[in-house]
């Protein structure tokens, strides 16, 4: 990719990506704690037009503040969501809480909510947009992993008349998949825009004016960049 000018920068939207948070990751000499991001996410953002920024998480009283600054939100995957966020009792195929990502991401959503921030959620994203409106999850699902840290695929169907099957008109598409939770009450607002073969919803979104949007497959390990583009022009400051 070839450098951007000055203007160019200007009028690309600043798109930030919330991290995981790693007690411990190994790179060159060094094995520290680290605040980490699979590169499919920003090579994604910068591929839709955007400038990739992460996120990674911070005291949750200051979320409206970093969201005032960017242009767009992406709550990016990641471990299990804690149960005692929709009222429910840990599982036993549910995994270990990550705390401080719960919160700030919820307070991350909550504050792009607000104020009308263009917001996109993937796979935990998604589930824990559903969980800040209220909603809950399915703890456990077979059949959504071909096996540990492999991405497998499988197909989504829209629903027609919603703003994902605007975006991606395709009635039926192939995408990268590595999920064993899944949405089961729908948030308040929320609507279901897109269904597995078996079921299982596969994005959901808020209505407009705002752009709101879920998928709890994995676009930046795929080639289709859409979703992402639809954020992005969405997210493009007004002049």
């Amino acid at each position: 990719m070839s450098a951007l000018n000055s203007e160019d920068a200007a009028n690309r939207p600043l798109i930030g990506i919330s991290t995981y948070l790693e007690a411990k990751a190994s790179w060159g000499v060094w094995e520290l704690p680290a605040a980490l991001l699979p590169a499919g996410y920003p090579r994604l953002v910068q591929a839709a037009g955007g400038l990739a920024s992460m996120v990674p998480p911070d005291d949750p009283r200051y979320a409206a503040d970093v969201v005032a600054r960017l242009d767009g939100v992406v709550i990016a995957g990641g471990p299990d969501v804690d149960p005692s966020h929709y009222g429910a009792r840990r599982e036993d195929r549910t995994g270990p809480p990550a705390r401080e990502r719960d919160a700030w991401e919820l307070a991350l959503i909550r504050a792009a909510l607000d104020s009308g921030t263009p917001l996109l959620g993937i796979c935990r994203g998604m589930q824990l947009l559903n969980v800040a409106l209220g909603g809950t999850l399915v703890q456990h699902l077979d059949g959504h992993v071909a096996a540990p840290g492999v991405f497998s695929t499988h197909t989504v169907k829209h629903v027609p008349g919603t703003r994902y099957a605007e975006i991606v008109p395709d009635a039926a598409t192939d995408v990268p998949t590595y999920h064993h939770q899944a949405v089961d009450r729908l948030g308040t607002g929320l609507i279901a825009s897109a269904h597995a073969d078996d079921g299982t919803i596969e994005a959901i979104e808020l209505a407009p004016p705002g752009w709101v949007l879920g998928v709890q497959w994995h676009p930046e390990a795929g080639v289709d960049s859409r979703v992402m583009r639809s954020l992005v022009l969405a997210s493009a400051p007004t002049t």
